[in-house]
């Protein structure tokens, strides 16, 4: 006999009993209108600022709700967490405000700065622990010593307590707007947030359409979805580090599979454009994962026209160090940047002809690496070059071959473009 197994959705009142605790240490955040985006898309586009919470993302709400239903026992003997970022912000804050003691597991390539956060967060009551080069390292190791030791695992997003609590981000938009929301756009990482959110419309407003947005080159949930069960990827693009996971939360899965309306991905170049325009137009900080619900809204320009739309801002930890490549893919995507290979005659005067006659007046050179070989006829460079429109690359490659500087372009030759980006 085949016994069916209902699905755990979290019940209206754990997801108030679970806001009653989070207020405690998390802000109830804006619910802004966007004047930019809801000009552009000829709606009303409303963001949820959830990275203006104090440790900048959502995640302290799960994190504070799972540690504080532990028991004085459980309390007394720690707790431990694995994370990038994030999450271990959040556990740390938690950790200090219950005075529980905490091992956080983060790996060594986690930048200076989220480390001396979760250290500043924590102060006295946390220890980090740097392990391996990945994540999972990381997370292995966390789980051995709480096996070895019986202390409680914090998961950043497969646990009953942590989707509760991020389901209070729902629970407030639902306070704080006006008028009946027709779509809410949310970021899919291991799917804690997205579960616990579309719980609280199942219960509250179920004609709201959720939409789960994933990165390009980590889509674990919907390709899952597409397989009707949890599936494991085997290689993901870790560029979008809050949203990045090779699998989701097993709980959080069955939510998604019987409450989300849709899962969909979004170009990472995209992201990167969107945070340098929510910069540069509304002076808003937003780290990858936190830029994704608005990136995606171009794909759904003529769906959503006229309706009522909730953009979650999940988070604003952004090391300043990536800005480079931030822009660098920004670029890329908009067709504005190209790396070629150039081979230069071996005489003088062929670079000033290759900036004076092959250029056009727009073209900027912003990378060049060229080794001359005396020996050869022609010595080859690679030439990164920013062009003003992407119409003005194919009169700029014609005029390489015309001239014989031509050699090879590299943006779609992943396994030599991915040294230089």
């Amino acid at each position: 006999m085949t016994i069916e197994t209902k699905t755990y959705i979290p019940s209206l009142k754990s997801i108030t009993d679970a806001a009653n605790r989070v207020k405690e240490v998390a802000i109830k955040t804006p619910f802004m209108r966007s004047f930019t985006y809801s000009s552009k898309f000829d709606a009303e586009v409303f963001l949820k600022r959830e990275d203006l919470q104090q440790v900048r993302s959502y995640k302290i709400r799960g994190a504070f709700n799972k540690m504080s239903t532990l028991s004085k026992a459980e309390k007394d003997k720690g707790i431990v967490c694995a994370s990038a970022g994030n999450h271990a912000q959040g556990v740390a804050l938690s950790c200090a405000k219950l005075q529980i003691h905490g091992s956080i597991y983060m790996p060594t390539t986690t930048p200076k700065q989220k480390v001396e956060q979760v250290e500043m967060f924590g102060g006295d009551w946390v220890t980090v622990i740097l392990e391996g080069d990945l994540f999972d390292d990381a997370f292995a190791k966390a789980s051995e010593v709480c096996n070895t030791e019986g202390k409680i695992f914090v998961h950043p997003f497969d646990d009953e307590k942590i989707i509760e609590g991020q389901a209070t981000v729902g629970l407030e938009i639902l306070t704080q707007s006006e008028k009946p929301l027709d779509y809410v756009f949310v970021p899919v990482g291991g799917g804690g947030l997205i579960a616990g959110l579309s719980s609280v419309f199942h219960h509250l407003s179920p004609k709201t359409q959720i939409i789960g947005i994933e990165p390009e080159g980590a889509p674990a949930m919907m390709h899952s979805l597409s397989q009707k069960e949890n599936i494991t990827l085997d290689e993901i693009d870790k560029f979008v580090d809050g949203a990045a996971v090779q699998r989701v939360g097993d709980r959080n899965f069955a939510i998604v599979e019987q409450l989300v309306s849709r899962i969909v991905t979004v170009n990472e170049g995209k992201i990167c454009q969107t945070i340098l325009d929510l910069y540069n137009r509304d002076a808003i900080v937003a780290e990858p994962a936190g830029a994704m619900t608005l990136a995606v809204l171009d794909q759904f320009a003529d769906e959503i026209k006229g309706k009522n739309i909730a953009c979650i801002v999940s988070g604003s930890n952004n090391d300043i160090t990536r800005t480079a490549e931030i822009k660098e893919r920004a670029l890329l995507y908009q067709g504005l940047k190209h790396y070629f290979i150039i081979k230069f005659p071996q005489r003088a005067g062929a670079l000033k002809e290759f900036v004076a006659e092959i250029l056009g007046p727009t073209d900027d050179i912003t990378y060049f690496e060229y080794s001359k070989k005396t020996s050869r006829e022609q010595g080859p460079a690679i030439v990164g070059l920013e062009i003003k429109s992407p119409e003005d690359l194919q009169p700029l490659v014609d005029r390489m071959i015309a001239r014989k500087f031509f050699g090879e372009y590299l943006n779609d030759k992943p396994e030599l473009f991915q040294l230089l980006v």
